[in-house]
């Protein structure tokens, strides 16, 4: 009993110094625990002759009660003070100036995808999305690609089966669309595409496309060279102008490609820009639309060409490689209705001519 007498009043004695929940909690494990001075005595009763064991247990439970007491006690008290302290370390000065919040951006080829949407939504084009793991028919045969054409052969492709590929182009988007749409329509597209390129400062395995097409009756060049026209010039700039060059594509007819010029952005040079054209009366045919009532016209470009034209940039890769100190000097602009942005535009399609004036008129809508 005198043993029970000692631990309790030691054990009472580093509960009640103890400063911290902390050191109470090791003050009870010392004490109360599994290998705890009290639990000792309990292990050591069966030295004790049977006629005093009920006693002895009894004393040293009533011990442990009371202990048991006290460690609530204290626990509350202490705790309650921490947490005074925590607060009071952790309050804010509203008086302070507030910390400056870093701001992201977009990057500069989501902006200008951005500003491709809403451009080619004001002039009343649907924007669309097709898959960039594509069908071969889509890719290639429904756009009137001869078997000998070299971007079908391998070394220009990343083929996944004998069937499916990473789409080379965006305007693989028309055979979709044909299937489940009929004139009149007007729709574009912007993704990725892929090609098996040699990276350098003007090529990409990897890169972005902006594909248009319209049709329509009545779709001539005129309807082209004016949508042209009001696109590049929302996109650069009033002063901009269109000229168009014979070329070769295997999904128009005749094709051409285009290149815009302006004195203030490229020093009055000629600067291609894609390639455009009427749509081949081949694919028209295989998707069941009359060529005799309805034309077309579809035209693409790479995104990445834009900013690289606007702010001089002489180098593809600067996009992609996630540079700090190239991407921070673009900056977010801020959102302009695009079909206002269109009709201011429109006064500048009388510079290609009466006629291309008279038959834009319909895409106002």
């Amino acid at each position: 009993m005198h043993n029970v007498e000692e631990i309790e009043a030691s054990a009472s004695a580093e509960l009640q110094a103890a400063a911290t929940t902390a050191a109470l909690k090791e003050a009870e494990i010392k004490f109360m625990g599994k290998n705890g001075a009290l639990t000792s005595l309990m292990r050591g009763m069966g030295q004790l002759p049977a006629e005093e064991r009920p006693a002895f247990g009894q004393r040293v439970n009533q011990a442990k009660a009371r202990l048991q007491g006290l460690v609530d006690a204290r626990s509350f008290e202490l705790l309650e003070r921490e947490r005074a302290a925590q607060f009071e370390a952790e309050r804010i000065d509203v008086t302070m100036p507030g910390r400056r919040p870093r701001v992201g951006y977009e990057h500069v080829l989501q902006q200008t995808t951005n500003k491709i949407k809403r451009v080619l939504g004001g002039l009343g084009f649907q924007y669309q999305e097709g898959p960039e793991l594509e069908e071969f028919r889509y890719n290639f045969d429904a756009l009137n690609y001869p078997p000998d054409h070299p971007a079908m052969d391998d070394q220009d492709t990343f083929y996944v089966t004998d069937e499916r590929l990473l789409r080379t182009q965006c305007t693989a988007l028309q055979g979709r669309v044909f299937e489940t749409t009929k004139p009149p329509l007007r729709v574009f597209t912007v993704g990725r595409t892929y090609r098996n390129e040699a990276v350098d400062r003007t090529h990409s395995h990897t890169f972005h496309q902006v594909d248009c097409f319209m049709i329509d009756e009545g779709v001539s060049m005129a309807h082209l060279k004016g949508t042209l026209g009001a696109f590049a010039r929302a996109m650069f700039g009033e002063d901009v102008t269109v000229r168009f060059r014979p070329d070769f594509f295997p999904f128009v007819e005749p094709g051409v490609d285009y290149a815009i010029s302006s004195p203030k952005l490229f020093n009055g040079r000629w600067v291609e820009l894609g390639g455009a054209g009427l749509i081949h009366p081949n694919i028209l045919e295989r998707y069941g639309i009359d060529t005799e009532r309805y034309s077309g016209f579809a035209f693409g470009l790479g995104v990445e060409r834009i900013p690289m034209m606007a702010y001089g940039v002489d180098d593809l890769r600067h996009f992609m490689e996630n540079d700090l100190r190239f991407l921070e000097q673009f900056r977010s602009e801020p959102v302009l209705d695009a079909r206002d942005a269109f009709r201011d535009n429109l006064s500048g399609i009388a510079a290609v001519g009466e006629e291309t004036s008279q038959d834009f008129q319909p895409l106002l809508g």
